[in-house]
């Protein structure tokens, strides 16, 4: 998940450009960072929520890919495009009716952590919460939750209510629902959205992975197929002005009037985050000339709620070198690629065109092969707001990570993806949406071969939740008997004591557990 980017003030400084247009002055500009799941232990609870009000079987099975709308059963793909609110520095959002009777708040959709929140006590930075006490259908589980991230972070308790999504699926679904009674830094001034929707895997649900995920309650109760797609239509407009973009967030399937061309499909590579594997970047079509692990280190993911596009350093430093070196702009301020400040051009001029095409190749089905997604200026150089009436600013549309590759919300504004969890692989199209000025900002091409790329590009060792939490309690439980067997041992008397020769020695090693977070 991401957090909202806004301007703090005027910066006295000038931005010398050379070519076509010249950048004024710079404003200084908060960074965003993408959240992270953290939180409690796992605790040994399972909560599965029962079934919801509609029983109706939608034609086909839970695992099969649903391709067309079916207006008279569960599933009507129309009826869910433009359901979506928003924009790339604030999020995209849904409308979504809860408990009874219903309550209509607006939620925050991404792809990068797994619980469904709400606010559930008034909060200044947000227009409306969810009271439980006012729904007949609210059952608490008593069970505690919090969720950290790498800004913000927000404790509630554990519950189930019915839900129903106007603009989404037919009928009413029982689903685990955290309600939000403390936060930090999590409900920012100016963001439209009252909770989150976690879509990803149940790897990262808090506090253990036996909670049932929302998406998962809709294929069990709904049996709806095991897929999702998105499309965030903000190519080119301001990402925190104060009108809001559309979007679409299908249920169960792929709406054909969301994309044009083909799907061209990645594996995912863990079923924690959607974890895909990276080959290669390139800047103008230059090639970076790195190793592809270090794409992929420690994880490459689509995350909805990530504004920017992050990348670890050493690539990040590479990209703003390819970009400085490829683009016209050769003498330009080292606070714009880092974030902290702001480029403005007379509103009449264009700076896009000084800027280079962006293209990321992704391992294709056939591990022989890859594709690339590229975008080019009008994506990643992203206008923010107006000064008077002659200036437009702009932010620096990527950022680096320390511990992963993450295709935020800045590139998906040029695709419709495809989250098909059921064959386990990720798509992309290119959108009609992601047009500026009538002209496509957003390109797929392939196949290529991977023949100078290397087999596997992702590490093999991959310790993450919940099989950290398993292998740590695994280990402590060792050191206990351990600890249990010496402690018998210095009580036995020294004539039953075993002399040790110099052929017994004895090796300890221990490990380190660490959380990942994005």
């Amino acid at each position: 998940m991401g957090t909202p980017l806004a301007a703090a003030g005027l910066l006295l400084l000038l931005a010398g450009t050379t070519g076509l247009c010249r950048a004024f002055f710079s404003l200084p500009l908060r960074v965003s960072h993408p959240a992270a799941p953290g939180g409690s232990p796992p605790a040994p609870v399972v909560v599965r929520p029962g079934s919801g009000s509609r029983q109706q079987d939608p034609p086909g099975g839970a695992d099969g890919l649903a391709l067309a709308s079916d207006p008279e059963g569960t599933l009507n793909f129309l009826a869910m495009v433009e359901n979506l609110q928003g924009d790339s520095g604030r999020g995209y959002y849904l409308e979504m009716l809860i408990g009874t009777p219903p309550q209509a708040l607006n939620i925050l959709v991404d792809t990068g952590s797994s619980n469904f929140a709400v606010a559930g006590v008034p909060d200044p930075d947000v227009t409306s919460y969810f009271n439980t006490e006012l729904s007949s259908t609210y059952k608490s589980q008593g069970i505690d939750v919090t969720v950290k991230y790498s800004q913000g972070s927000w404790t509630g308790v554990l519950g189930t209510d019915v839900i129903t999504i106007p603009k989404g699926i037919y009928g009413s679904y029982t689903i685990n629902i955290a309600t939000i009674l403390e936060s930090e830094n999590f409900f920012l001034p100016g963001v439209k959205w009252h909770g989150i929707l976690g879509l990803a895997y149940d790897a990262l649900a808090k506090p253990s992975s036996s909670v049932e995920t929302f998406f998962d309650s809709l294929v069990r109760q709904a049996k709806i197929p095991n897929i999702f797609s998105l499309q965030m239509c903000g190519a080119g407009l301001p990402v925190s002005g104060s009108g809001t973009n559309g979007g679409s967030l299908v249920l169960g399937g792929i709406e054909p009037s969301l994309y044009k061309g083909d799907i061209w499909y990645t594996p995912i590579k863990e079923e924690w985050y959607y974890q895909v594997e990276i080959l290669k970047l390139e800047v103008g079509g230059q090639n970076l000339e790195l190793d592809c692990r270090e794409y992929n280190a420690d994880k490459a993911i689509v995350d909805s709620g990530t504004t920017l596009l992050r990348l670890p350093q050493k690539v990040f430093s590479a990209v703003v070198q390819a970009i400085a070196r490829t683009s016209l702009i050769q003498e330009f301020s080292s606070g714009f690629w880092t974030g902290s400040q702001l480029a403005c051009w007379d509103k009449t001029e264009r700076p896009w065109s000084l800027f280079p095409k962006l293209s990321i190749y992704l391992r294709d089905e056939n591990s022989s092969r890859s594709f690339r997604i590229s975008v080019l200026p009008q994506l990643y150089i992203q206008p923010i707001l107006g000064i008077g009436e002659n200036l437009q600013c702009y932010r620096f549309g990527i950022s680096s990570s320390t511990n992963a590759l993450v295709i935020g919300a800045t590139v998906m504004e040029g695709f419709y993806v495809i989250f098909d969890r059921a064959q386990k692989r990720v798509g992309f199209a290119v959108s009609p949406c992601a047009e500026v000025d009538g002209s496509p900002v957003s390109e797929i091409e392939g196949p290529f071969t991977t023949a100078d790329v290397a087999s596997n590009c992702v590490s093999s060792v991959s310790f993450h939740e919940p099989v950290l939490w398993i292998a740590s309690y695994a280990l402590m439980s060792l050191c206990g008997i351990i600890l249990l067997v010496l402690i018998i041992l210095l009580l036995i008397p020294p004539r039953c004591q075993h002399r040790y020769t110099d052929n017994d020695v004895v090796n300890d090693e221990s490990s380190l557990v660490r959380h990942r977070w994005k």
